[in-house]
């Protein structure tokens, strides 16, 4: 195993931790990426990368770093290509960051994290504090979109932003100290392995948006809890990779909360229920695609 040789000085290299990064047309951000790694605190001891773009980026910034670099020009979507990157990681690695690119640490985030899996019993998966690039705290941490707060979110959201649905699916962000939400952001979280295998990983039928959610609903069916832990933090640069292809995304974003609230709200007795979500999806998909459309012409 090569060993960093341009790490912190007082940077520890952690043995049992890994970390799978997926990127997309992320050539722009590998650099600050990686550089905020290896000024860690701690240091995975293994990292799989995970390109999904045609031609692969140049990864001279990692050279000194346990890089092992797959290549899916394919693009088979985030959930695939991080369920592929844990094949690859070696079989003492036992808890695993997985992130985008478009990342950077703080100096003790991944510390943190590893701590808070003592915080509360049965915690499977850790989320930290997500930054903006202006210093905001972003809404990481959210309720599972059940049909109440979800409708009452994609109603009013656009014009009542404080509206009681969507304060409680974003989630509220004072404190500072570690506590169980539905879901966490999968830009950036630290997970065991040995829950995110039992439960099967990503579901690969989520090409992007939603598969985040899925895994942290699956993990407390599971009997696991997802914990939000604010004293770890790291900035996002946020939507590098989709923001020259927005009306697909906003397509995608849809058809993912389709399949999600299939599976929310399964079984025969739901199906008129299934039905009138699927079609208001639909709608509201065609209608923002379509403001998308006009404001690109």
């Amino acid at each position: 195993m090569r060993t960093p040789t341009n790490i912190g000085q007082e940077s520890v290299i952690h043995k049992n931790l890994g970390l799978v990064v997926v990127g997309y047309e992320s050539e722009d951000v590998w650099g600050s990426f990686f550089d905020s790694l290896r000024s860690s605190s701690i240091v995975p001891s293994a990292i799989v990368m995970v390109e999904n773009s045609p031609v692969l980026p140049n990864t001279d910034s990692a050279h000194d770093l346990e890089l092992t670099i797959l290549h899916r020009p394919d693009n088979p979507g985030y959930g695939t290509a991080v369920n592929l990157a844990f094949t690859s990681l070696p079989a003492n690695i036992t808890d695993v960051v997985v992130c985008n690119p478009d990342v950077t640490l703080d100096s003790q985030c991944l510390r943190n994290l590893l701590e808070a899996f003592s915080t509360l019993d049965r915690t499977a998966i850790v989320g930290p504090k997500v930054l903006t690039t202006k210093g905001e705290i972003y809404p990481s941490a959210r309720a599972i979109p059940g049909i109440r707060i979800g409708i009452g979110h994609a109603v009013l959201e656009k014009f009542w932003k404080a509206n009681p649905w969507t304060q409680r699916y974003l989630g509220g962000y004072q404190g500072i100290e570690p506590r169980a939400v539905g879901w966490l952001s999968g830009s950036f979280f630290l997970v065991s392995r040995k829950a995110f295998e039992e439960v099967g990983g990503f579901d690969e039928g989520y090409f992007m948006f939603f598969e985040d959610v899925d895994l942290c609903f699956r993990l407390k069916q599971a009997g696991y809890r997802s914990v939000y832990v604010p004293a770890a933090s790291i900035t996002h640069l946020g939507a590098h990779s989709t923001s020259a292809h927005m009306r697909s995304m906003v397509i995608a974003h849809h058809k993912s909360a389709e399949k999600f609230l299939s599976k929310l709200y399964a079984g025969p007795l739901y199906a008129p229920l299934r039905a009138v979500l699927r079609a208001g999806l639909r709608v509201r998909a065609r209608l923002a695609s379509s403001a998308f459309a006009k404001d690109k012409n």
